[in-house]
């Protein structure tokens, strides 16, 4: 089969395509045909083992996991003889990120806890575009924003991958929610139902004397207390991407400030869960969300597809059509 392979930490040029052995699934595993794959920021920290302390994860001198590729969505060809979730024919997505990666090739042996059927009402570039951003942002705002109808909530970087996922995530909470996104990206928030759109190359959210319950970092380049500034009495940051000195900064100042006042500031690092994945999969379902697919590359153009991707303006996600 064929299927991209990093054997050395670098650029997007050390991306290869090959022809390698196909696998095949072990007893607990479901040997998927992938139709589609797509893109997320961890990949860039396997491509480039930065920041280094990843590489204790990741490989110390070298990718531990030679194909990459975590978000999938196919059809599965074969399974395993203790499978009992599904079954050959059968259309799944899923999130490869913890056990093994190998998702941008045309066959992956997957264990069964590890994907969901695809929504029958959208497509499989669609389905590939969702487990890791939507459940990245369910996490987020679930789980460690708590988020609650009625609030106000402001998503910085809210036009990205995750971004798109959590205002519509939002919105289907009950949420009054702000999107903060550059001049370009304005009106795919209108189309993703934001209550509130700020262009940051035009407005400082934290000088507008808007204050808010939850605030979802996905990216940019904002310290810690200029979040905290726009942040009401008793309101949550939540760190979902961006700078690694921004997520240092998460990480050990976050504690202190939570510890010693009402504000609080958390780190959202994603989990793959079936469970949160079938939570994902019934808002698809529902319609209450839609992937968002910036642009579509093919298998062979892998580099391409990396290097368009770091630059950091995809408006949505990107798609590999394995």
């Amino acid at each position: 089969m064929r299927a991209i392979v990093c054997n050395k930490y670098g650029t997007p040029d050390v991306l290869e395509l090959a022809e390698i052995k196909k696998p095949l699934p072990a007893e607990n595993q479901v040997l998927v045909k992938v139709h589609s794959s797509s893109l997320n920021f961890g990949y860039l920290v396997l491509l480039k083992g930065k920041p280094f302390l990843a590489r204790f994860a990741f490989g110390l001198t070298k990718p531990k996991y030679s194909i990459p590729g975590g978000d999938i969505a196919g059809k599965v060809e074969a399974v395993g003889k203790n499978v009992t979730l599904f079954q050959v024919g059968d259309e799944v997505f899923g999130d490869l990120s913890s056990c093994g990666w190998g998702g941008f090739a045309e066959y992956a042996a997957v264990p069964e806890d590890a994907l969901a059927l695809k929504p029958a009402n959208i497509t499989f570039d669609e389905a590939a575009a969702a487990p890791m951003a939507g459940v990245t942002a369910l996490q987020a705002l679930r789980d460690k924003g708590k988020i609650k109808s009625g609030q106000k909530v402001l998503i910085y970087g809210a036009s990205g991958g995750v971004g798109t996922f959590a205002v519509q995530i939002a919105k289907y909470f009950g949420t009054e929610v702000t999107g903060v996104c550059s001049t370009r990206n304005l009106e795919i928030l209108h189309s993703l139902g934001a209550d509130h759109i700020i262009d940051y190359k035009n407005e400082d959210f934290s000088k507008n004397e808007e204050y808010y319950d939850l605030i979802l970092g996905v990216n940019g380049s904002n310290s810690i207390s200029t979040y905290k500034r726009a942040l009401k009495a008793n309101g949550t940051f939540v760190h979902a991407g961006g700078s690694g000195s921004q997520l240092f900064r998460a990480l050990v100042i976050g504690p202190f400030i939570s510890m010693t006042g009402s504000k609080k500031i958390s780190t959202v690092l994603q989990r793959a869960s079936q469970k949160d994945l079938n939570y994902v999969k019934e808002l698809l379902e529902s319609g209450k969300i839609k992937p968002k697919i910036d642009k579509q590359f093919k298998l062979s153009e892998i580099t391409e597809a990396f290097k368009y991707f770091q630059e950091g303006h995809a408006q949505g996600k990107v798609v590999i059509n394995v």
